[in-house]
């Protein structure tokens, strides 16, 4: 079993092509495997049912273990809170993300990012859909519902970036956090003094049981949402792209009949889901996959290898918009489910229909090799198409 050690020992952000028969492996043999990772030794919970257990039972499996992980680069967030706590601080910007918020004019300013940004690209005839717009696009959204504004994305993209994957790279993380918060603190500054109708006006002048927020906990707040607001649905709407273009059959279905789109979505978040782990610890002793486990041992929930357990999901490995939607665990499970998953899947809808009425006959450019990589999280590393009349 050395291999498994040392694929998944390495470097988080590494560019491994197919962690799949791995994972494969890994469910038939060992379910639930310590692994000495760089951060601390881990148990990586591989079956999809001992996922899910691990995921919806907050009181036996704690968020904590993101306090020791992501928040050190972070500071104190939602993804390490439990209990009232957790509801309270998630209370303060969950009425942003829920279906309601996600009508009136949003949709409309998001189709006219996507344009926008198709627009510098669509007479070419050929593009790189990841640099020239899957990157980009959901930063340039995210920073709107919050009230960011930003000049240089590629720049802001690249912090982002750097916070999501400091585990690689502790001091890189650790700088890119102190320039995102640099970049912010004037903006925060003006919603104190000016409240307006945006995310961080509600974050600047929210009350916790009569306390408003601390600095640290609203640049908390603004470090989690700007990156990972933008880095999952970047990741969703490249492989969903990736995926059509490689399907070239299922492409021709949608182009065909778009309210297909929302299978695609759903069948992508299964197929490569953008976040691969989500991490825990026990707070009392438990068996999990036939492992005894102690308390305040550390748990690596693999989402990835889950949406792909032969035990839940027929033919898992295949890529099927047809496939009878199930529930895959890309957004979590239980009360830490993903906050901006409406959001995210609003956003890959507009984008994958701008795409298709843009860019005629959009089709895959087979002379640069591309495909979708990653260990922590997954996507194209790039997407070279031509289109065309």
């Amino acid at each position: 079993m050395e291999d498994l050690v040392e694929t998944f020992g390495g470097h988080f952000m590494s560019e491994v092509p197919d962690p799949y028969p791995v994972y494969a492996r890994l469910r038939r043999e060992q379910p639930v495997k310590c692994l000495d990772l760089p951060m601390a030794p881990a148990y990586l919970v591989t079956r999809y049912a001992d996922v899910v257990t691990v995921l919806k039972d907050a009181a036996l499996f704690s968020s904590q273990a993101n306090a020791k992980g992501i928040g050190l680069v972070m500071g104190k967030t939602i993804l390490e809170m439990d209990g009232k706590e957790h509801t309270r601080h998630r209370n303060i910007v969950s009425m942003a993300f829920v279906p309601k918020a996600l009508k009136g004019e949003l949709p409309g300013t998001i189709a006219s990012i996507a344009h926008d940004m198709i627009d510098r690209f669509a007479r070419d005839g050929h593009a790189d859909l990841v640099a020239q717009f899957t990157r980009t696009f959901p930063l340039r959204v995210i920073a709107h519902v919050i009230g960011v504004p930003i000049e240089d994305y590629e720049t802001f993209k690249r912090w982002s970036l750097d916070v999501i994957g400091f585990a690689d790279d502790p001091p890189k993380g650790f700088e890119s956090a102190e320039k995102l918060v640099d970049y912010l603190r004037p903006i925060v500054e003006s919603r104190r003094a000016e409240p307006r109708d945006d995310l961080m006006s509600t974050l600047v002048h929210a009350d916790v049981e009569g306390q408003r927020l601390s600095d640290d906990e609203i640049y908390g707040f603004l470090k989690l949402l700007l990156p990972a607001g933008s880095d999952t649905t970047y990741r969703l709407i490249g492989s969903a792209l990736f995926a059509l273009l490689t399907h070239t059959e299922q492409l021709d279905e949608v182009l065909a009949e778009r309210s297909k789109i929302a299978a695609v979505i759903e069948e992508t978040l299964r197929w490569e889901a953008p976040v691969q782990y989500a991490s825990r610890e026990t707070t009392a002793p438990v068996t999990l996959g036939g492992v005894d486990l102690p308390a305040d041992t550390q748990l690596l929930t693999a989402l990835g290898s889950a949406n792909r357990d032969e035990r839940r999901f027929a033919d898992p490995d295949r890529f099927d918009i047809h496939r009878s939607i199930d529930e895959h665990v890309a957004f979590g499970f239980g009360r830490h489910f993903c906050l901006g998953s409406h959001l995210a899947r609003l956003e890959a809808t507009t984008a994958l229909n701008a795409i298709f009425d843009r860019l005629p006959n959009v089709r895959l450019d087979r002379s640069v090799e591309c495909g979708v990589v990653g260990l922590a999280f997954r996507s194209p590393n790039r997407l070279p198409v031509r289109f065309g009349a």
